[in-house]
């Protein structure tokens, strides 16, 4: 027998404890009561180098008035103190990154000792504000909803920064909904580093033959995987409360992603909830725009729509242009660049919640679908146009082209950036990554058409375009260096790097 398979049935048939039932203690805690709810905490925690962390986050736990067990899921034996146990995991022969799915078969065992089960990663300091918000959201909630949490950071001067924001992710336009006074919407990256289910939850995650599995990865990579089975695997949607936010956000201890790629600021988030609070209170969903990510192991080549502003884009740009239109666009830092140096800009965005944000920087934001789009911008002339690592995405590349096409002057410079998707060494770290060989290539199973300037040429071609240059373009710190063992270097590390093609063309 499988060994899930067995710790799931001897699951389903361990006696209850306690004198009341897991129902009415998790009522009494949302009642503000803390009676005696019973809770089982998971802490995923490799190596000593976050110790400092887990002792913070053992404290929170142990300061809650909670019936709280704390176990640590470590490679090796540390001290955490009293009210945790420490919970060793053989890695023998094991990547390291498979330690955090060493805790589902904890739930499943103890199933019935607890009602409210808490797995986080040893960073993450959750508190008892969090356990009470997401107790009374499960109460408003739909049975297949489950509340989710956001991470947030703080640094030295007090301002806050969002890390689970970057690369594709963003708000589901469509997915803002009201539950009895509060709030609710999906968020594309489902990963916090954390999750919380009760008793019930739990039950059915089991059930739906998708919790209790090996070690395994797809859209996110192992370890993040671990946090997101419940919504990924499990037949759960992940709920965050939006109205208000502040009850769903958990500290990321460490505050390492301020200037990096992965989050953003209050202004930018603000801005995105916004405009879901907006959309709700009109009645009007609007739908995406077009896509942003793909179907492929890890979503390779979907768009990074928080990108900073981009030097060769804007370059390629030429003398004497004075209005733009950018298609897909996301948080719009090179449209913004170009909005400072004088030029009119004018953007439709990927997803509408990028439209405050946007127009905040002085960028003209158009939104709506493709006929209410050109209906917009019916008798605009445009100099350029942008389609920035989005062409690759959408169903019909040149059918999207023959849209816009018609809003340039004769001579307009038109810019395509797109991913070099047909380099031997992308599909062998795509196949590498379980994705099927049949499927490369299969815009239907991917999400991506696999793009080279021979497939690209007709879709020039089709929609009136003349290609003029092609140019291929390395990230920043691979597109330099001095001497010739530098270039070697840099050709090798180019190799395991995704690449873009820069395209220019005009209108004929």
């Amino acid at each position: 027998m499988n060994p899930f398979h067995r710790i799931a049935e001897e699951a389903s048939s361990v006696r209850d404890v306690g004198t009341i039932t897991s129902e009415e203690r998790v009522g009494t805690a949302i009642d503000g009561r803390e009676a005696d709810l019973k809770i089982l905490v998971a802490i995923a925690s490799w190596g000593t180098k976050n110790d400092t962390y887990l002792a913070r986050v053992i404290e929170e736990y142990r300061s809650m008035p909670f019936a709280i067990d704390v176990l640590v899921l470590t490679n090796l034996s540390k001290p955490v103190g009293p009210g945790a146990e420490v919970f060793l995991v053989n890695l023998k022969g094991k990547n390291p990154g498979s330690l955090p799915f060493a805790h589902k078969k904890i739930f499943a065992e103890r199933l019935k000792a607890y009602d409210l089960f808490i797995y986080s990663e040893d960073d993450n300091l959750i508190t008892e504000s969090n356990i009470r918000a997401y107790l009374r959201a499960c109460a408003v909630l739909e049975e297949n909803e489950i509340p989710g949490f956001f991470r947030f950071e703080r640094g030295a001067d007090g301002r806050i920064n969002y890390p689970d924001v970057h690369g594709s992710f963003h708000w589901g336009s469509q997915s803002v909904r009201r539950r009895k006074g509060q709030v609710f919407a999906t968020f594309t990256n489902e990963h916090s580093a954390c999750y919380m289910l009760t008793r019930d939850q739990l039950e059915r995650a089991i059930a739906s033959g998708g919790f209790l599995v090996e070690p395994h990865c797809g859209k996110h990579d192992l370890i993040c995987t671990a946090a997101t089975d419940p919504y990924m695997q499990c037949g759960f949607e992940k709920m965050i409360g939006i109205s208000p936010l502040d009850d769903f956000l958990v500290h990321h201890l460490p505050n390492t992603y301020f200037g990096s790629e992965f989050g953003v600021d209050e202004s930018e988030l603000g801005s995105q909830i916004e405009c879901l609070m907006r959309s709700l209170e009109n009645g009007n969903l609007a739908r995406p725009f077009l896509p942003t990510e793909s179907k492929l192991i890890a979503r390779r080549f979907s768009k990074d729509c928080y990108e900073r502003a981009q030097r060769a884009i804007i370059d390629a740009i030429p003398p004497g242009t004075r209005t733009l239109l950018s298609v897909g666009c996301g948080t719009g830092a090179t449209e913004a660049t170009l909005v400072k140096q004088g030029l009119r800009m004018v953007a439709v965005p990927a997803d509408p919640v990028f439209a405050g944000g946007a127009r905040a920087k002085g960028i003209e934001i158009v939104e709506g679908d493709v006929a209410t789009v050109q209906k917009k911008l019916h008798g605009e002339q445009f100099d350029c146009l942008l389609l920035l690592d989005v062409l690759h995405l959408v169903p019909d590349p040149s059918a999207m082209m023959s849209v816009f096409v018609p809003l340039l002057r004769v001579g307009a410079t038109v810019i395509v950036r797109v991913p070099m998707a047909l380099r031997i060494t992308t599909a062998y770290r795509i196949i590498r990554g379980k994705q099927h060989f049949s499927e490369l290539g299969n815009y239907e199973k991917t999400g991506v058409h696999f793009i080279s300037r021979r497939i690209v040429g007709p879709w020039f071609k089709k929609a009136g375009l003349r290609i003029e240059r092609v140019a291929n373009e390395a990230p920043s710190d691979l597109s330099s260096g001095r001497g010739p063992f530098q270039r070697v270097l840099n050709s090798i590390r180019a190799m395991k790097t995704e690449m873009k093609m820069l395209i220019v063309g005009k209108k004929l």
